[in-house]
């Protein structure tokens, strides 16, 4: 169950991975059609303004089509064949739902407790429980409703896609079989959904409303939870909820914080009292201001003729943190040696993020520095700057904690932190240079460069490919299962094809490989298809 429960949650990366790009470009395009900070070049009608508004309307696709595009995207990790006709499967199943929906409450909204008359969307601050999703009116299930049929989906791809038909009806044989099978169960599901969702929705506006009256505790709790869980794979869980579907706001933080983006702009309100739900959009903190403290004091902790080679590993890794978001790489420097430093780091994760939102900080701050600028200080300084300046002095405040707490425990309990192992011990630690020069080296030679691929060194270190049960990926790391875990090589060999790390729990086996994972695991899965 495990197993499942991590691969599902590392198949949600997929979609994922697209908010950095279009919410930065949402940001920026709002930023210079502001009249307000850009002046009159901005107003509407001018050439400056026409151009970003164009910009800005290509910016919302992924924000007005999210449900599309995880329907999309989930069977691209969560399939285990032929993902690219699961992901056309899946799209054919939930539009074919949507149509049932559709049909169902035009017979008889009514007696499933459904207005069916309104309009799709928000009305005055009041959700009508409806939605368009390609042009179709249904009930509006959002993310939830998107996992669960491709869920179903893929579980009847995987099924039946391969189902052998008598020659006569050939014609109805894989993608074909699969949607035909999906159409039958999305009667009964679609009728299901009609019965329970409104309902379901009702809980929703009720937790809604508890979760952002539960102020600065309801804060901390979820905050400690989203990072604790991050070493399982389970905090995917934690935030999606909150961030993609309709746990505290409609639609979820990320796409309600960019569609009223320009509201806050304009408003001298403040953006708690504005936007309470911000305060569940504050774990950037630590990995800005927390990961800045961390990594200096692995530094300042490490052996004197070490500390070159530690500040290697660090500066990129922190660097990454805190532009991009994506902490892992520097988590995972200390994560396997000191697991205690860890459970530190997610209380004054929590910590921090209560504390900002206890003085006022609200706001979209789940990523790093670049989505800080585009979507919150650049857009809204102009009416928030305390908030902005308060937001600062209390993350710097916590570098410094950070710093001193971490610096304590690891001299206290002698933690072999980077930079502090025995003398017996290999430090070495991959910088860019290196990778690059490995990479350099083995273009020299075609054939080197596919035997000497990171993919199969990996594939050879977990016991090669009849050893291997499962693959999949998250953000920054290989996800396998394996068969016989006693055939797999220790942790230096997968270092020395340039592992971050590795993560071992049984049979479930992560590799720590860094933002370059997808293509890794891509050639992985090319090299199993191969032998």
């Amino acid at each position: 169950m495990m197993k499942k429960i991590q691969r599902f949650g590392a198949a949600m990366f997929t979609p994922v991975l697209f908010f950095a790009f279009y919410g930065l470009t949402v940001g920026l395009s709002l930023l210079f059609t502001n009249s307000d900070i850009l002046g009159s070049i901005a107003n509407k009608g001018t050439a400056w303004y026409n151009f970003w508004y164009v910009v800005q309307q290509g910016s919302w696709t992924v924000f007005n089509q999210l449900p599309l595009l995880f329907v999309i995207g989930l069977p691209i990790g969560l399939a285990k064949k032929a993902q690219a006709r699961a992901c056309l499967e899946t799209l054919v199943i939930y539009l074919t739902f949507n149509y049932f929906v559709n049909a169902i409450l035009t017979l008889s909204g009514s007696t499933f407790g459904v207005n069916f008359n309104l309009s799709p969307g928000v009305t005055n601050g009041v959700s009508s429980g409806l939605a368009m999703i390609a042009g179709i009116k249904t009930l509006d299930t959002g993310m939830l409703g998107a996992i669960l049929i491709a869920g179903i989906t893929v579980y009847l791809h995987d099924k039946f896609f391969e189902k052998r038909l008598p020659a006569y009806l050939g014609i109805f044989q894989g993608s074909v079989f699969v949607a035909a099978i999906g159409f039958v169960v999305m009667i009964p599901t679609a009728l299901a959904i009609c019965l329970i969702w409104p309902k379901v929705q009702g809980g929703m506006g009720s937790l809604q409303g508890f979760l952002s009256s539960s102020g600065v505790i309801g804060v901390w709790i979820y905050t400690f939870l989203e990072r604790i869980l991050i070493p399982t794979g389970l905090h995917h869980f934690i935030y999606a909820p909150f961030t993609l579907g309709p746990a505290v706001v409609p639609d979820g933080i990320v796409a309600y914080w960019a569609k009223h983006l320009p509201d806050f702009a304009t408003s001298t309100k403040s953006l708690k009292e504005m936007f309470p739900a911000g305060g569940f959009a504050l774990t950037g903190h630590s990995k800005v201001f927390g990961c800045l403290g961390i990594a200096l004091a692995i530094y300042a902790t490490a052996k004197p003729e070490k500390k070159k080679i530690v500040a290697g590993l660090l500066i990129p890794a922190t660097l990454t943190a805190m532009l991009s978001g994506v902490t892992e790489p520097l988590e995972f420097t200390f994560l396997f040696v000191a697991p205690a430093l860890f459970a530190v780091h997610a209380v004054l994760a929590a910590t921090l993020a209560a504390t900002e939102y206890a003085f006022g900080v609200s706001g979209y701050f789940c990523d790093g520095l670049i989505n800080w600028f585009a979507l919150n200080w650049l857009p809204l300084f102009k009416y928030h700057p305390f908030t902005y300046i308060t937001q600062i002095i209390i993350g710097l405040c916590f570098t410094a904690i950070y710093f001193f707490v971490f610096r304590f425990l690891i001299l206290k309990f002698n933690f072999a932190t980077p930079g502090r192992e025995a003398e017996d011990e290999e430090t070495k630690l991959y910088t860019k240079a290196d990778y690059k020069a490995k990479q350099g080296a083995a273009v020299e030679n075609k054939r080197e460069v596919v035997e000497g691929s990171q993919a199969l060194q990996f594939l050879q270190a977990l016991g090669g490919s009849e050893n291997i049960d499962d693959v999949t990926n998250c953000a920054t790391r290989l996800r396998v299962s394996v068969k016989d875990e006693s055939k797999l090589a220790p942790d230096s060999v997968f270092k020395k094809a340039g592992a971050h790390g590795v993560v071992r729990k049984g049979k479930a086996i992560q590799v720590i490989v860094g933002l370059s994972v997808p293509q890794v695991r891509e050639e992985f899965e090319g090299l199993l298809g191969s032998e």
